[in-house]
């Protein structure tokens, strides 16, 4: 029986004491830096991070104080209706609090009305809360509207503080962690057997979402990045997604490569699907060894205690002994935190198109003073390039008290198919 033919599962679910959690967790951070309330959105953001408080999304803003539960303002009344579908049908909503109103308007109407006009307000959002959100999020249309309703307020920037909370999962989070990981490795199987010559970037691209989409579980962008040739270094969704540029057809000798952002419940188990059509470059199966020597590596230096940059030194060491050079990151936080590039050995750029945006750059580590701890998860996706031909593999692993607990097994290889 083919991936496809499987019955599509169901995922676990979360518990309101999965919800107080939570809700303790932050207020207790808040109270040992003096803040009275949070204020949490979207905005568009890749995160969603105001989910993390209600179990709910309607693009909207969330205030969270030490004495009432989280108000919802949500500009459309049509998506609060859905929240009052969900009970309706039995699945209890994290909060009762939902209000129609325009964000930052909101907010401060709301502040008034609770008497914190004039207190220490946390924001999430002023700093980072993801890659390509280094600025943050906060539109300037929202922080003139909060600082000039609430002119007395002390705002301060809490997204650190929450971020660095949502990292340490709890055992309910890591249920749902491992579920969109199970759906990830089928999306894997999907995707191996899709990619055969003749075949466009198009089909393989709408095979693997449909796994994913019909075992319940959501792409959080860039929802599924899928590049396909022979010597292709580009990195990203297919170009295809967004303008007018025909879909490749699959040939002989090409790598297919995939990022899968499959995420449940807020839970995100991204993979790194390579799946070779021989005959292949002999630097294909150079490069996927080293990569592998990378991942195995990481999953080695995994554990409580040790920080994130030992991990990435650990992932680099066989790539820098190789003569290879990397192009994306060797690994990075599940949920925004650490993310770590590695400099070594492109010098071999050098008279090569990739100079030109390679050249000035200044790979690095972020967050690597970051220490590990149980419940924390970790992307380890190593990819090792020769000259212009990259191999990208790589999924989840959960930090134990006995180190890394691998997620996914078929992303951590690439598929080589005859």
């Amino acid at each position: 029986m083919s991936a496809r033919e499987r019955p599509a599962t169901v995922g676990p679910v979360l518990t309101l004491g999965e919800r107080d959690r939570r809700w303790a967790g932050l207020r207790q951070l808040m109270a040992q830096r003096g803040i009275d309330a949070i204020v949490v959105g979207s905005f568009q953001g890749r995160e969603r991070l105001e989910s993390y408080l209600v179990d709910d999304f309607i693009d909207g803003v969330v205030l969270l104080d030490h004495a009432h539960e989280p108000t919802v303002i949500g500009f459309a009344t049509a998506r609060i209706s859905r929240a009052f579908e969900s009970e309706r049908r039995g699945w209890p909503v994290w909060t009762s609090d939902y209000r129609v109103g325009n964000g930052a308007a909101g907010v401060v109407k709301l502040l008034a009305e609770r008497k914190l006009g004039a207190a220490c307000i946390g924001v999430v959002g002023f700093g980072p809360t993801a890659p390509g959100e280094a600025d943050g999020l906060i539109p300037l249309g929202v922080w003139r509207v909060l600082s000039e309703g609430c002119p007395q307020a002390r705002w301060v920037d809490f997204t650190r503080d929450f971020t660095d909370f949502m990292l340490v999962k709890s055992a309910e989070e890591l249920e749902l962690l491992r579920y969109a990981a199970q759906v990830s490795e089928r999306a894997c199987q999907v995707m191996a057997e899709a990619c055969v010559p003749g075949v466009s970037e198009a089909e393989v691209y709408a095979e693997v979402t449909r796994e994913v989409l019909r075992n319940g579980c959501e792409l959080r962008y860039p929802f599924l990045s899928l590049q396909s040739g022979p010597d292709n270094i580009g990195w990203g969704v297919p170009r295809w997604t967004f303008r007018a540029e025909h879909a490749r057809t699959l040939a002989r000798g090409d790598l297919v490569q995939a990022e899968i952002h499959t995420t449940y419940g807020g839970q995100e188990a991204q993979v790194q699907m390579c799946v070779a059509l021989e005959p292949v470059h002999d630097d294909v199966r150079r490069c996927e060894e080293v990569a592998r020597a990378a991942y195995r590596r990481g999953v080695q230096a995994v554990r409580p205690g040790a920080s994130f940059a030992d991990v990435a030194r650990a992932m680099e060491e066989p790539i820098a002994q190789s003569g290879c050079w990397s192009k994306t990151p060797l690994l990075h936080t599940l949920t925004f935190g650490g993310t770590a590039f590695t400099p070594v050995n492109r010098g071999q750029l050098a008279g090569t198109r990739e100079e030109r945006v390679e050249g000035g750059q200044m790979p690095g580590v972020r967050r690597g003073e970051l220490v590990l701890r149980e419940g924390m998860g970790l992307e380890l996706e190593p990819n090792a390039c020769l000259g212009m031909r990259r191999v990208n593999i790589g999924a989840g692993v959960v930090v134990s008290a006995g180190g890394a607990v691998e997620l996914n097994e078929l992303p951590t290889r690439v598929f080589y198919r005859a």
